[in-house]
């Protein structure tokens, strides 16, 4: 009954947040790369200049973000979202007429930015400012919009590319976006809501308002982002050459495209999980385990043939997913407060967004240079394993510095 009363108090804020993150889909790597073949074939690219063009494009949108991202601290969540649609749909419309490759990079570094990187941002930073003891089932029910996305967008993008081509989808993406998604978003969050409570967890009082040039000096703030940043990471870059790899094994394309459900199935379940763990524990203490499926994950695809590897992998991946999403959201302003949260989160999500521009580059350029795609994989599971024992300390450090006040 408690969760029905929160959802119902709080439908507005929390629809308004679920669907900045669903649309934010159309700057998602997973969306884009269902473009991927077209783009290769009418450019005449190969797999590491297509993600070497990627990359260029989504790496300027990391360095952009940190300046537009603090808009959200000075003007309203509503009229942020005002201003970043138009432009994401632009974006949208770039990539349907463009045919040059000038025109193909500003399309992408418009929809990494404006569409991976403003929606999350607003998306998150609201929830972070707006929620406090419920916090954790807040963000978790706002960050699966994007679950349902990937399980909605796929299938349709499809759909309506076999209707009216690639180029014309994008073009419905755009008006989607602009007649649904602006007018319905504005709706719903032009009413700003006020925490009811700043005490966290056990009655612990909310720790002190960091600014960015803090955060940044801060050992702690790195070794936590190095964790927080690596399933995003993976995921872009096992999903940018998803092609390929059903290549190597030899899979139908039906494979990867199926275990899609599966994935968002897992996230999404694993989200609300977790938010609940996080309003019950905390996500400082949640934190050390989060990527263990991600590196089983990373091993199963890495080791074997059979098509069942790929619905393991995605479902592992999705557990990950799930509680990562949601820390994402719930870990900043535990540790560093909520006042400055739009810069700060804007500089974390930057380095979220480089991460996943150097991911698809870097593993497309190893693939055209003949080192094994599989054995990459296998590296980003030692790495997960790696920076789980360093989050252990992370969680500690952070632990006794909040209760030192």
């Amino acid at each position: 009954m408690m969760i029905l009363t929160f959802l119902r108090d709080n439908a507005r804020w929390l629809a308004g947040g679920f669907l900045l993150t669903f649309f934010s889909s159309f700057g998602q790597t997973y969306f884009i790369s269902l473009s991927a073949g077209e783009i290769r074939s009418d450019y005449g690219l190969s797999h590491g200049e297509f993600g070497t063009l990627y990359m260029v494009a989504t790496l300027a949108s990391a360095a952009t973000l940190p300046q537009i991202g603090k808009i959200v601290d000075r003007i309203s969540v509503a009229s942020t979202v005002m201003l970043a649609a138009p432009v994401l749909a632009l974006a949208c419309v770039l990539m349907a007429w463009s045919r040059s490759l000038a025109l193909l990079v500003l399309s992408v570094y418009l929809l990494r930015l404006f569409g991976q990187g403003m929606f999350s941002h607003i998306a998150m930073t609201a929830m972070g400012r707006w929620f406090a003891l419920q916090r954790g089932r807040a963000i978790s029910l706002t960050a699966i919009g994007v679950n349902f996305g990937e399980a909605v967008f796929p299938i349709s993008f499809v759909t309506v590319a076999a209707l009216v081509g690639w180029r014309g989808s994008w073009l419905v993406a755009a008006a989607v976006l602009m007649l649904v998604a602006l007018p319905v978003i504005y709706q719903l969050l032009k009413l700003e809501r006020t925490p009811q409570s700043v005490v966290h967890h056990a009655g612990t009082p909310a720790v002190r308002d960091w600014t960015r040039a803090e955060v940044i000096r801060d050992p702690l703030f790195w070794a936590a982002l190095s964790g927080v940043m690596a399933p995003s990471v993976i995921g872009t870059t096992v999903f940018f050459h998803q092609v390929y790899l059903s290549e190597l094994r030899g899979w139908p394309p039906s494979v990867f495209a199926a275990s899609y459900a599966i994935m968002s199935a897992m996230t999404i379940g694993f989200a609300l999980i977790a938010g609940y763990l996080i309003d019950r524990f905390s996500a400082i203490r949640m934190l050390p385990v989060f990527l263990v499926p991600l590196s089983l994950s990373c091993f199963v695809l890495a080791s074997t043939d059979a098509p069942w590897g790929a619905y393991v992998f995605m479902a592992l991946m999705g557990v990950s997913y799930g509680f990562s999403s949601t820390l994402f959201g719930s870990l900043w302003p535990e540790i560093y407060g909520a006042k400055h949260l739009g810069g700060i989160r804007s500089l974390i999500v930057a380095f979220m967004v480089f991460g996943t521009a150097i991911g698809p580059g870097a593993t497309g350029a190893l693939i055209d240079a003949g080192v094994s795609y599989p054995a990459q994989i296998a590296a980003m599971g030692i790495y997960c394993v790696l920076i789980s024992t360093v989050l252990i300390q992370v969680s500690r450090a952070a632990l006794r510095r909040r209760a030192a006040g």
